[in-house]
C-alpha cells in the first residue's frame, strides 16, 4: 500500500496511520524500534521560528535547533524561494569532469571570506560525517605526498562525535558505536575528554586545561611522533554533553601538535556558524586548524549539505604536488545545496546573528541557564554561547565533584527528557547531563520563557525519581 500524501498545512493528520506506517517501513537513526513501537514516533509537521508543531496540535519550543542545525530558525520564505529558483535553473549536475556550477564556486569564495587566516579552498561533501572520511582521506594523502607515508595516525578523544559513518565512527570515542562493530578501525586512537567535572578533583580549571591537553603529548610519544599524523576535536564537544574545555586547553594542544609536527583538525559541524559566537569555535578557542569540518549550520539543516575547509599547507601539497586526489562524491558541491547555503549565510551576516550571540543571547542564555545549578536536581549547569547543558544528580555537593551521581541504570536523563518533551521543550539527553542548542534566532523572551519551561520539567522530574524511590 502507497503511503498516502499529505499537506502539510492539512488540519486532522490521523496521527496513529502515521505512526503504523512508520513503524512498518522507517528504520530511525540511533532508535531502540522496538521500544518505538510501543509509543509510536511523535510525527512533527510544521515549523516557525523556533517553534515545532507535531500532529496533534502541540506547540514546542525547539531547543535543539532540529539536531543542532537549525540556526536561522524555521519558515524563512527566502530559503525557499533560494532553493525554487535553484531547482529551477539547474537542479544538479556533478562536479567531476572538469565541471562546476555557480552556487557552487560562489559558496566556496564566501566561505574563504568568513574561515580563520590561511584557509583558501573548499571540499563538498554531503553531510558531516562525508566531511570527517574526507578528512582521513585528505590527511593520509597529505603525509604520503610529504614522503612520510608512515603517519597514518589519528588521535581523537573518548565522548566525541565525529559521524555514524565506519571512518566517522572510528573517530568518535562513543563506546556503544564502537561496541556494534570492529571499530575503530586500525590508526585511529583516543585519549581522555578535557570534562573539567568528571577528571578535574584537587585542580583548578586552568591547571586541568593543561593536564588534560598534556594527554595528547603523551599519546604521540607512546605511538612515536614520526607515525602521528593528526589530532582532531571539537571545540566544544556537542553529543557527548557539550563539554566545555578550559581556556588552557586548546592552546595547549595547538603548541603540543606544533611540536611534533602533527596536523590540528577542528571538527566544526556542531560549533561552526554562529553557534558559540564566532564563525567557527576556533577562532574563539585559540587554536590554528589545518583542517576544518563543517555541516549542519552552514545551510541551517534546510538541504544536507557538509564540507572541509583545506589550510594552506594541506591544500599546497594537495594542489600543486599531488596529481589526481580520488575521492569524492556524486554530490559534492550541489547546486541545490550550495543555494541554500549561500542564503542561509545572507540571513545571519544581513541579521547579525552572530554578533547577537556575542553581545545579547549568549550572555542572556548564561545567566538565566546558570539560575537552574540552584534547582536541587541539578549538580551544575554551564553554557557556551547558545549552548548549554546541566547534570541531574541524586545528591548535591559543595562543589561539581562532591555531587552524588544516580546509577547509570536508572536513566534519569531520559526521564527528564520525556517530561520535557510532553510539557513543551525538545532538550536533549545524554546520559544524565541535560543539554539544549536553541535556534541563534531565539529572543531573550524566548530564552526566558525556555528557562522556566525547563524549570519545570525539572520539578516534575524530581516528583517523579522521589515517587520512585531513586532519590537516596
Amino acid at each position: 500500500m502507497l503511503a498516502p500524501i499529505l499537506e502539510v498545512d492539512t488540519p486532522g493528520f490521523d496521527t496513529r496511520a502515521l505512526q503504523e506506517l512508520d513503524s512498518a517501513h522507517y528504520l530511525h537513526p540511533f532508535t531502540d524500534h522496538g521500544a518505538l513501537r510501543e509509543r509510536g514516533a511523535r510525527v512533527m509537521v510544521r515549523g516557525d521560528g523556533i517553534y515545532l508543531w507535531d500532529s496533534e496540535g502541540h506547540k514546542v519550543i525547539d531547543g535543539m535547533s532540529g539536531l543542532w542545525c537549525v540556526n536561522v530558525g524555521y519558515g524563512r520564505a527566502s530559503m525557499t524561494a533560494a532553493v525554487a529558483r535553484q531547482m529551477d535553473l539547474l537542479p544538479f549536475y556533478n562536479s567531476f569532469f572538469n565541471t562546476t556550477n555557480v552556487p557552487a564556486v560562489m559558496l566556496a569564495a564566501q566561505l574563504v571570506e568568513l574561515a580563520p587566516p590561511g584557509f583558501k579552498h573548499v571540499f563538498f561533501t554531503g553531510s558531516g560525517s562525508e566531511a570527517n572520511d574526507t578528512i582521513i582521506r585528505m590527511v593520509w594523502r597529505y603525509w604520503q605526498i610529504m614522503g612520510q607515508p608512515q603517519r597514518q595516525a589519528i588521535i581523537s578523544r573518548r565522548n566525541a562525535y565525529h559521524g555514524s559513518t565506519v571512518a566517522g565512527a572510528s573517530l568518535g570515542g562513543m563506546a556503544g558505536m564502537h561496541a556494534q562493530g570492529a571499530l575503530p578501525i586500525p590508526g585511529i586512537h583516543h585519549i581522555d575528554q578535557p570534562s573539567f567535572a568528571e577528571h578535574g578533583r584537587g585542580m583548578s580549571e586552568a591547571e586541568f586545561g593543561l593536564r588534560a591537553a598534556g594527554w595528547l603529548e603523551e599519546k604521540i610519544l607512546e605511538l612515536g611522533p614520526e607515525k602521528v599524523a593528526a589530532f582532531i576535536g571539537e571545540p566544544v564537544q556537542g553529543a557527548g554533553g557539550v563539554i566545555i574545555p578550559p581556556p588552557t586547553y586548546w592552546p595547549e594542544i595547538q603548541r603540543i601538535c606544533d611540536k611534533y609536527g602533527v596536523l590540528l583538525v577542528s571538527d566544526e559541524v556542531i560549533c561552526g556558524f554562529g553557534r558559540l559566537g564566532t564563525w567557527f569555535g576556533c577562532q574563539l578557542m585559540g587554536a590554528r586548524p589545518d583542517l576544518i569540518a563543517f555541516a549542519k549550520g552552514v545551510t541551517s539543516g534546510y538541504v544536507p549539505l557538509g564540507g572541509v575547509l583545506v589550510g594552506a599547507r594541506v591544500a599546497h601539497a594537495l594542489v600543486e604536488k599531488g596529481g589526481d586526489f580520488n575521492h569524492g562524491f556524486t554530490y559534492s558541491g550541489h547546486p541545490v545545496a550550495c543555494a541554500a547555503a549561500l542564503e542561509n549565510l545572507r540571513i545571519m551576516i544581513d541579521e547579525g546573528l552572530v554578533e547577537r550571540v556575542v553581545l545579547e543571547t549568549g550572555p542572556h542564555l548564561k545567566a538565566a541557564f546558570g539560575t537552574l545549578a540552584a534547582h536541587p536536581l541539578v549538580g551544575h549547569a554551564e553554557s557556551m554561547g547558545m549552548t548549554a547543558g546541566l547534570n541531574l544528580v541524586r545528591r548535591k555537593g559543595a562543589s561539581m565533584h562532591d555531587c552524588e551521581a544516580f546509577p547509570s541504570g536508572l536513566g534519569v536523563g531520559m526521564v527528564c527528557r520525556a517530561h520535557m518533551f510532553d510539557n513543551g521543550v525538545i532538550m536533549r539527553a545524554v546520559g544524565d547531563r541535560m543539554i539544549v542548542a536553541p535556534p541563534l534566532v531565539m529572543t531573550t523572551g524566548q530564552i526566558d520563557e525556555m528557562v522556566e519551561r525547563i524549570r519545570y520539567c525539572l520539578d516534575l522530574t524530581l516528583k517523579d525519581v522521589q515517587q520512585r524511590g531513586w532519590m537516596g
